[in-house]
């Protein structure tokens, strides 16, 4: 997805001819099938996927373990009335609890990510008393009504007022500081110029805090050391819970379990979607037992149609199944090596990569006009991922208002030493022949400054 996209063009207007257009970009042709990294479209031409199907498919496009799950779920139940509970939904809720720490042993089974933050929201709400909500600039939390007041990446112009209480700090963000004083050594000043803007704008009926441990639309953004320690501290002096939404780096992403564990904190509310699901809409909400006791007795509501159902939680359970049995975390560490050596092979020679960021199989390429003046090309980036499109390879471009122009690559988890090459040298082709074509050349090392 496109942060900020053009509305679909006309070229998909076949495809459309029955569809709500929904502010994508649609690729030209169908696609018929999809295994592990690799996509078929209609005419038997293959892609290879460095977007992980919108960050989803964790451990590659159909698994044989998921599709066995499907089918298991099938042989018993698919779904049942919100007040039954079926033997996946529990075990998922037991395997994701012994996975977290004790301070995140409760657990809720939902759909998407946008709901599972939803109704993180919900249980802040509820559990503080107060309404007020804070995001980050750039930061995503999906397009339903409550998770897009704090989506400041994009999608909020045009709906009228956002739930009220609403606030953004600055995103941590390294390469283009938010506050002009870090010349590339990002410190959390930041976090506490943030703080003192809220304690400003605060009517005293705080709730919650919600972030991505490292920003994923909002450009690939890992904060610097010590930096959500600070967070969670000043959350607690000011009675705010903290959430992290783990939609896009939970489950090996990063190489680990949860992103949190790399930082060194442990959130008051955690949502996972997106990787836990391996492509099926698949979301849980994580809490302390004291904070769920706490909610139920205010009598805590969320039920859905779909709340707990059992097809999407036995294909949780194969999902973290194959991220232990292949010993995925490690795999997306080396895997994520080689892909940054790669890419930082490819900043060598091309001016217009500004900066290359992120770890494990998430990392962010922000593209440039300039390097010392850092000015954004996102004509320039759509223009190669276009080209990539067309010669196989599917890449995702993110654009968050002034902030840039960033590549978000995420290939998945499974994809081989072979095809995570031939993406890169893919990627080096485009680069140089939309360049060729604007009468523009790469340049050494050398001639640009580091």
């Amino acid at each position: 997805m496109t942060a900020g996209a053009d509305h679909t063009s006309t070229a998909n207007a076949p495809l459309t001819q029955h569809l709500i257009r929904y502010g994508m970009e649609l690729h030209p042709k169908p696609i018929a099938a999809a295994k592990g990294a690799v996509l078929t479209d209609v005419d038997g031409r293959e892609i290879l996927d460095f977007t992980s199907g919108q960050m989803c498919a964790t451990i590659g496009h159909n698994h044989p373990r998921i599709t066995a799950a499907i089918a298991k779920a099938c042989d018993e139940a698919i779904h049942l009335f919100s007040g039954m509970l079926s033997p996946p939904v529990l075990a998922l809720a037991k395997r994701l609890a012994g996975m977290l720490p004790p301070s995140l042993g409760k657990v809720m089974l939902l759909n998407t990510g946008a709901e599972a933050n939803e109704a993180a929201i919900k249980m802040a709400k509820l559990a503080t008393g107060g309404f007020e909500i804070t995001g980050y600039a750039g930061g995503w939390a999906g397009m339903t009504s409550g998770a897009l007041s704090v989506n400041f990446a994009a999608g909020r112009a045009g709906y009228g007022p956002m739930m009220p209480g609403i606030a953004a700090l600055p995103a941590p963000n390294a390469y283009r500081c938010p506050i002009r004083h870090c010349c590339g050594k990002c410190d959390t000043t930041c976090a506490d110029v943030g703080f003192d803007m809220l304690d400003a704008t605060t009517t005293g009926a705080r709730a919650a805090l919600i972030a991505e441990p490292v920003e994923s639309v909002g450009g690939i953004i890992v904060p610097p050391d010590g930096y959500w320690q600070k967070v969670k501290a000043k959350c607690a002096e000011r009675g705010m819970l903290f959430i992290f939404d783990e939609a896009q780096t939970a489950f090996g992403r990063l190489g680990r379990n949860f992103a949190f564990e790399h930082f060194g904190v442990e959130p008051d509310i955690l949502s996972l979607s997106k990787t836990l699901g391996g492509g099926l809409p698949l979301s849980a909400v994580a809490t302390s037992a004291e904070l769920e006791a706490d909610l139920y007795d205010k009598h805590f509501t969320h039920v859905t149609s779909h709340v707990s159902d059992p097809l999407p939680a036995e294909v949780g359970l194969a999902v973290l199944a194959v991220l232990e049995e292949e010993n995925l975390n490690a795999r997306a560490l080396e895997m994520g090596a080689r892909l940054t050596a790669g890419l930082t092979e490819l900043q060598a020679r091309y001016e217009i990569i500004g900066d290359v960021r992120g770890f494990g199989l998430l990392q962010g390429v922000e593209l440039v006009k300039d390097r010392e003046t850092k000015e954004p090309d996102p004509a320039l980036g759509s223009a190669i991922t276009r080209r990539c499109a067309e010669m196989g390879l599917s890449m995702n471009i993110v654009t968050v208002a002034s902030l840039g122009a960033v590549w978000r690559i995420a290939p998945p988890l499974t994809i081989t030493v072979a095809e995570l090459d031939r993406g890169l040298a893919i990627l080096d082709d485009a680069i140089a022949e939309v360049l060729a074509d604007r009468g523009s050349t790469s340049r050494e090392a050398a001639a640009v400054p580091a």
